[in-house]
This record gives structure tokens, C-alpha cells and sequence, in this order.
């Protein structure tokens, strides 16, 4: 393996002394302008970069900020959100020359972990934080630790962390009213993981607007799953074989959408002539199925740069503050239709 440089390299390279290099590095005064103009030039040249690990014992910053995703292994390759909303905050993060630590683990109590092992080796200078719960011991030990961090995905009500959040409460009245203005009285949500605050607030603003409508709570429902299309295609297939099946289905997110239609087709039900479909989160899966699939369209890249700039906002020196993306829009399309009379 090639060595890496050393600020001894360099010194030896530009004829100073590694004192000499130490200062021009660092912006310290002690060296001449064309001296440190020279040393610069020889650093770039031999390719060297600044140990992070160094300059974090040396309590600067650590030029990274960390990313932990504790959600089932299996929907992380299949779920375009992330994906989405990855390259959205690596876009901002790379144009500031901060790099992303990412890591996957099986649970809560396994990324609480990992954030105390980061800020004990001060890998990180701050955190992105991801799935807010309903009861969430995330941000209590973030701000015990002094650990900077943003929130993604939280209710826009303040705190003592900074966070970005998307309207859901609106973007399921939305999904309702879309529904109930077709004619369907029989809606079933077929919902992601239990204890996601998201998944919470969609489900009150289903029970809400359909209360609001004064619709049947027991033809209005929401059943919960892992996000996976293994578990949308059994949900699917579970509600549609009761004696009063749903008409309508809503799906936390593109991949099961998919599964449910595949499992319509299996049935031999029709979309949207016996069972209407909406995904969550709008992707090119939901284009190129037959029938396309009505969706809520939002800016998921824009989400992540919009958490990313907030963060570095937050090293900046900015106090806490929530910040709301761009409302999501329904886009209808082919799988949604009045309900026919004889379902």
C-alpha cells in the first residue's frame, strides 16, 4: 500500500523545517507569505490531507457528521426514500468538504450506542438523526452529551434539537379527500413501522379526517408493517380477503404499493375498478406499474439538503429551530377510481 505524506514529507520536499509546515497548515502566523504560498503548493502535490482523528484530540473539528439508520436490513435495498434522501444531504455535505459516516443497526438501543462511541473518539462533529419514535430516547442523551444534532422528520414543535419536518397530518387529509370525493367510504392504510412518530401521525390524521367525514372507524383503519414488500403483499392479501373488504388502499410507501398491486393481479381484483391504490412517497416505481399508481409527490433529495444545511447551520453556531420542506402534492393517476357499487 502507498504511504501516505507526512508534514515531514512535505518539509523535507519544500526545504523547511516541519515546524515551518505545522504553522502554514494551520493559518498560524510565524512563516513568510511565499513560504506558506510554497508549502501549500508541495501539501497539494504529494496529496496530503489533515488526520482527523489528530485534529479532533486537538479539539478542532473532525470535517464529518454522522448518519445511523436502525431500520431492518431487508427495505433499506429496496426503499428509494433513502437512497433519495442520502444523495440530497451527501450534495450539501461535499460542496463544504464534510464527509459522511454512515452506519446500519438493528435497533435503538444499538444507535444510542454508536452515538456514544462517536462522540467519545470525536469521530463526528455532529449527527443526523433519523425516524423520530414516539418515545424517543434520541434526543435526551444528544443533548447530555453536547453532541450537535438535527432531527429528520420531527413534529416542527421545537425542542432543544433543530429539525426538519414534512406536514403528514395534511398529506393524509389530502389522501382522504382525494378518496372520499371518488366515493370511497372503506379505506385501509396500510401503514409502516409502529412507534415512528410519522407512522402516528398519519394514523390520527386517518382516524381525523374520517371522523371529520363521519365514516365508519371500522371501515377506516390502519395496519401496520415493516415498510418491506414482504410485508405489504401479506397485509394486502389479509384486508382484501375479509367479508367487507376495503375499497381504497393507502401504502406508507412505494414498495408495498407495488406488492399490492402485484397481489391484486394475483387475485384476480381489479385496480382501480374494484380496489384503488395510493403510495406514500412518489418513485419510479409508482410510474411504470400498470395502472400507474397515484401517489404523494415530494422533493426527498430536497428534504435531505435541506437537513444537511441545517446541520451545518448548527456548527455555525445557530440556535434550535424547525424548519418545514415543501409540502408533499397527490399526483393522481390510473389506480385510483370511484369504487364500483358491487364491491
Amino acid at each position: 500500500m502507498a504511504r501516505r505524506p507526512t508534514i515531514k514529507d512535505i518539509a523535507r520536499r519544500a526545504g523547511v523545517s516541519e515546524s515551518a509546515v505545522s504553522f502554514a497548515l494551520n493559518d498560524r502566523p510565524g512563516v513568510s507569505k511565499d513560504t506558506r504560498a510554497r508549502i501549500r503548493e508541495v501539501a497539494e502535490e504529494l496529496g496530503w490531507q489533515p488526520n482527523s482523528a489528530a485534529r479532533a484530540l486537538s479539539g478542532e473539528r473532525s470535517g464529518a457528521v454522522g448518519l445511523v439508520l436502525a431500520r431492518p436490513a431487508q427495505t433499506l435495498g429496496v426503499e428509494s426514500f433513502f437512497l433519495q434522501l442520502v444523495s440530497g444531504i451527501q450534495e450539501v455535505l461535499a460542496a463544504d468538504r464534510v464527509a459522511l459516516l454512515f452506519q446500519v443497526v438493528d435497533g435503538i438501543e444499538a444507535e444510542c450506542a454508536v452515538y456514544r462511541r462517536w462522540w467519545a473518539e470525536r469521530r463526528v462533529d455532529g449527527v443526523l438523526v433519523v425516524d423520530p419514535r414516539t418515545d424517543d430516547p434520541r434526543p435526551e442523551l444528544l443533548a447530555r452529551l453536547g453532541l450537535p444534532a438535527v432531527l429528520i422528520g420531527g413534529t416542527g414543535g421545537g425542542g432543544e434539537l433543530s429539525s426538519v419536518w414534512a406536514d403528514d397530518a395534511r398529506a393524509m387529509a389530502r389522501v382522504v379527500e382525494h378518496l372520499y370525493g371518488l366515493g370511497h367510504r372503506r379505506i385501509t392504510h396500510i401503514a409502516g413501522l409502529p412507534g415512528l412518530a410519522h407512522t402516528a401521525r398519519r394514523i390520527a390524521s386517518l382516524r381525523a379526517e374520517a371522523g371529520a367525514r363521519g365514516l365508519d372507524p371500522e371501515h377506516v383503519r390502519s395496519v401496520v408493517t415493516d415498510y418491506s414488500d414482504a410485508e405489504g403483499a401479506a397485509a394486502t392479501r389479509r384486508v382484501l380477503a375479509e367479508p367487507a373488504p376495503p375499497t381504497a388502499l393507502v401504502y406508507d410507501n412505494d414498495v408495498m404499493a407495488v406488492a399490492g398491486i402485484a397481489v391484486a393481479a394475483e387475485l384476480g381484483i381489479a385496480v382501480p375498478g374494484r380496489i384503488s391504490m395510493v403510495a406514500w412517497d412518489d418513485s419510479a416505481l409508482c410510474r411504470v406499474t400498470h395502472p400507474r399508481l397515484t401517489a404523494l409527490v415530494r422533493d426527498t433529495a430536497g428534504f435531505g439538503r435541506l437537513a444537511a444545511e441545517e446541520l451545518l447551520a448548527v456548527l455555525a453556531g445557530s440556535p434550535p429551530r424547525a424548519r418545514e420542506s415543501e409540502r408533499p402534492r397527490l399526483e393522481p393517476r390510473e389506480s385510483t377510481a370511484p369504487p364500483t357499487a358491487a364491491y
